[in-house]
């Protein structure tokens, strides 16, 4: 039986996992969350959170801006962000993107700020980081707020954060780096903002063990099915019983079922518990830099045998490759060219996606963004693959590469 390769690798191993289960029973909350935020900044510039949906929302609401107010966001981001900032009565504008760094057009974020824009949202996307400086600069000189969303850019400590951020938000959930199975850490470096915010974050529940628990069943559970022999039966089987394969292996890692905004706010609104807490002291404290550096080196070992231009997001800077997504014509075949080789690729390996401009701003457009999405490929390209599974990989789907995308 010829080995079918996961999308994704979970970056988490057993002992992580005995780690998880040890820290079940943890129920002291106040040490658990001092000890993971003195880890994170001895300057007490962090807090923990549940996700980083959920410090969003708490952000937006220890801010309470007047309603109408205008967020700019990256164009391509995760489509809770602008749903929570429309549910705090705030209107997201898209910024579109540079497809060869993903970061905003500093000249089109210009031309967008209005005299009710109050925040920028830059979110460095698939394991590259944006340079916040020219978006710093322009946040400066019109007095906007500037968060940067590093979900997918974790790099380990010290780094926490851009220096020019006002808040840096970093995400620990099942398939990010480093994951504790869920939770974030926020880096607020106003005093006097975080200080509110720890006020308002005090008054939510705190997060169910049982929830904890599971989440460590369904991991073990996702990293068995995603090795080779159990994920090539798994692709046979899932089809044979009449369920899409991609909405099942997506499906498994969503912390956040797709629901109501109202319910959504609803579940973002927990404070993370001990064992969740505990975990996240683990693995920043036991932070693999080793398979970070692996990562990036397997990202830019297919990178070079790949044609210029099918890359996305390639010039990034730091880029240590949490997804390797390509552009191209006819993703169906290219993703099809993938699978007949043994390799998962797929359309969708992360949950972001282009956001739509506000109703009646059609100027405010991401057409480059939405292009970039509409055509956008996932390879797998992390450093557990077999030797020689990269030069197979650009060989399988260099036949299809002739239609890959090139900014105009």
């Amino acid at each position: 039986m010829k080995r079918f390769h996961a999308r994704h690798r979970l970056d988490i191993g057993p002992r992580d996992l005995a780690a998880a289960i040890a820290a079940l029973p943890a129920s002291d909350h106040e040490r658990a969350a001092a000890g993971v935020e003195h880890l994170w900044s001895a300057e007490a510039t962090g807090m923990a959170c549940y996700s980083v949906r959920s410090g969003f929302h708490l952000l937006l609401t220890s801010l309470d801006l007047p309603a109408g107010s205008e967020v700019m966001f990256s164009a391509v981001t995760h489509p809770d962000m602008p749903r929570i900032a429309t549910h705090h009565g705030l209107v997201p504008i898209p910024v579109d993107l540079d497809i060869a760094t993903l970061a905003p057009h500093p000249e089109l974020l210009v031309r967008a700020v209005s005299p009710r824009t109050r925040m920028v949202v830059v979110a460095h996307l698939f394991g590259g980081r944006v340079d916040v400086g020219p978006i710093a600069d322009i946040c400066r000189r019109n007095g906007l707020l500037l968060v940067e969303d590093c979900a997918q850019a974790f790099q380990g400590l010290p780094h926490v954060g851009d220096a020019l951020a006002d808040v840096s938000m970093f995400s620990f959930g099942i398939l990010k780096t480093t994951t504790a199975l869920g939770g974030a850490m926020l880096t607020v470096r106003d005093p006097a903002l975080l200080a509110r915010m720890r006020v308002r974050h005090h008054c939510w529940p705190l997060q169910k063990r049982s929830s904890q628990l599971k989440r460590t069943v369904q991991t073990a559970a996702f990293v068995s099915l995603t090795r080779p022999l159990a994920y090539t039966v798994l692709a046979r089987v899932i089809p044979s019983l009449g369920v899409d394969f991609d909405h099942f292996v997506n499906s498994a890692a969503r912390a956040f079922p797709a629901t109501s905004t109202a319910e959504l706010v609803h579940r973002l609104e927990q404070r993370p518990g001990a064992p969740l807490m505990k975990l996240m002291a683990h693995r920043l404290s036991n932070f693999d830099r080793s398979r970070l550096l692996a990562r990036a080196a397997s990202g830019e070992r297919l990178a070079s045998m790949l044609p210029s231009g099918l890359q996305v997001g390639g010039l990034a800077a730091d880029h240590t490759h949490w997804l390797f997504p390509v552009s191209c014509d006819r993703p169906a075949e290219l993703i099809s060219a993938a699978r007949a080789a043994g390799f998962d690729a797929a359309r969708s390996a992360s949950s972001v996606n282009a956001m739509p401009a506000p109703a009646g701003r059609p100027d405010l457009e991401p057409r480059c963004a939405r292009d970039i999405m509409s055509r956008l490929v996932f390879l797998p390209a992390y450093p557990e693959l077999p030797e020689g599974s990269l030069e197979a990989l650009a060989v399988a789907v260099e036949g299809h590469t002739n239609h890959a995308y090139a900014p105009s």
